[in-house]
């Protein structure tokens, strides 16, 4: 399967170029008017592992969001980080008898990989925790000077009590203990207080801090992350819909509490989940699809498209014939793009659709029926060529 028509890769108007001043991106129900540049920060990969579909979707989304600013003329950057500072790959990478940093790049190529078919773009910044433990320590500082955390016996731990208020406590308790944090840690004030700075023991990675050797934690880390590359304010904040909490909630707290500026994050952007027979996908449910299986069956594009063609918060579960589904758009897309027709109301569709909360099934069937320039600029602004 090949584009009918050769196309840009590019994705937007001319770098600053001023386009329709009516095309306001709508995202999380509300305007996001954007200066320049627009910032996204993007939840990254622990790299671990290899790529599955629920990772995929969060990454495509994301992408997507930035090439539909782009559309518009405004210049994007984005910062998508990796966490290879992180307990479970310490492990891996000790069973497999390779050293975290080494064992963590390796994982990241095949994951990289996986993202090149899939046509997403590389960010502009690509963080890594282990180049960033003294942003971690500055952090702490800030957050210790604010009155936002304390130190006890080696750790420095965020207060975290207003984060968790509103939710329901045992849930909220469940989830931070099912994302590797220890409520019941007798050192901390209060069960919801999280650690920014934590001591290191044998066989952990360990850095110098004026608390002792230690390492960050994993909230600390992606806040300081975003702070380093992309300042005290980001317009959109992506991820999959299972970061909402704990992660990015205490990822933004931090944030905001060490630079006393609110909102951190303007919009968040979280791709529903994706699931199997009703479960989410994740590897202790051995449910897993990987991407890479699935480019075996169908080009990336196609993949692409699968994972688009929905509404992006709405959780959904894969079946092998939504690839068939989205293999045979793509080939009808194609054919409309390959048709001669100039139509500006078609195009002010698909355009309109796009900025309506990324609108991808709208602005896909706009393309088909109208062909021509508006199925061109979907396969350019969705990068399915």
């Amino acid at each position: 399967m090949a584009s009918p028509i050769d196309l840009s890769p590019e994705d937007h108007a001319r770098p600053g170029a001023v386009t329709d001043p009516r095309e306001v991106l709508r995202l999380g129900g509300a305007p996001l008017p954007l200066t320049v540049p627009a910032r996204l920060y993007v939840c990254g990969i622990t790299p671990y592992d290899v790529t599955h579909l629920g990772h995929a979707a969060a990454f495509v989304w994301a992408d997507t969001a930035a090439r539909v600013i782009r559309m518009t003329g405004v210049e994007t950057v984005v910062s998508r980080n990796v966490t290879d500072v992180d307990d479970v790959l310490t492990r891996v990478a000790a069973e497999r008898g390779r050293a975290f940093d080494e064992f963590g790049l390796t994982q990241e190529y095949y994951v990289e990989r996986d993202m090149a078919a899939l046509h997403v773009r590389p960010p502009t910044h690509s963080p890594h925790a282990r180049h960033h433990v003294a942003h971690v320590v500055r952090l702490a500082i800030a957050l210790l000077a604010a009155g936002a955390a304390y130190e006890r016996d080696g750790s420095v731990y965020f207060r975290g009590a207003a984060v968790a208020a509103g939710r329901d406590r045992e849930e909220a308790l469940a989830l931070l203990a099912e994302n590797g944090d220890d409520p019941a840690d007798p050192r901390r004030d209060d069960p919801f207080d999280v650690p920014v700075w934590r001591p290191s023991g044998e066989g952990d990675p360990a850095w110098p801090s004026p608390w002792g050797p230690g390492r960050p934690g994993w909230h600390a880390e992606c806040a300081a992350m975003a702070l380093a590359t992309l300042g005290g304010v980001v317009d959109v904040l992506a991820g999959g819909a299972d970061l909402a909490f704990p992660h990015h909630a205490y990822q933004v707290a931090m944030a905001s509490a060490a630079t006393g500026s609110a909102p951190f994050a303007r919009r968040a952007l979280r791709a529903g989940t994706v699931g199997t027979d009703g479960a989410k996908m994740a590897k202790s449910t051995g449910n897993l699809v990987l991407v890479h299986d699935l480019l075996r069956e169908a080009p990336g594009p196609a993949v692409r498209l699968m994972l688009l063609d929905r509404a992006w918060a709405k959780p959904w579960d894969y079946r092998p014939e939504a690839l068939d589904d989205a293999a045979a758009l793509l080939e009808r897309l194609y054919v409309a793009a390959g048709r001669r027709g100039d139509s500006p109301a078609a195009v002010g569709e698909v355009r309109a659709a796009l900025l309506a909360e990324l609108d991808v099934p709208r602005a896909l069937r706009a393309a088909v029926e109208a062909g021509g320039d508006a199925a061109r600029q979907v396969l350019r602004t969705l990068a399915l060529q």
